[in-house]
Formats: C-alpha cells, sequence, structure tokens
C-alpha cells in the first residue's frame, strides 16, 4: 500500500517532467499494470492520475470552498 503523500509527490514529479501530459503518461502506466496483472500497481497509477487531474483543476465546483 502506498501513502497518500506519494501518490501527490508522484503526480507532482510527473507534472513537473511531463507537463500537460502527467495524466496521459499515468494512465498509460496503469494500463501497463493491467495488462501485466499488477491489480495493485493499476490501483496506485489511477491514484497518481486522479491527483494529477485535481492538480490541474481550474475551477472549483459548485459549493466548494477554499481551505
Amino acid at each position: 500500500m502506498i501513502a497518500d503523500l506519494d501518490v501527490w509527490r508522484a503526480a507532482l514529479l510527473l507534472l513537473k517532467r511531463h507537463g500537460s501530459d502527467a495524466a496521459i503518461v499515468a494512465a498509460q502506466r496503469a494500463d501497463e499494470c493491467l495488462e501485466s496483472g499488477d491489480v495493485e500497481g493499476q490501483r496506485i497509477w489511477k491514484g497518481i492520475v486522479e491527483a494529477i487531474l485535481e492538480l490541474l483543476r481550474r475551477k472549483l465546483d459548485e459549493g466548494e470552498r477554499v481551505n
């Protein structure tokens, strides 16, 4: 199991390396894990994709507050 903090760190690293293509790169890794039967790896990479998309998000959802 990977810590949430590590998922966010990985997301930031991928954004620095790949810019706007970071989510695509992470999704490709998730697909590779699935193809090789690594379900846990796929779950982790999907979490990284979600973190990347959240970091790239520009608008708040309706009713969402800024911390």
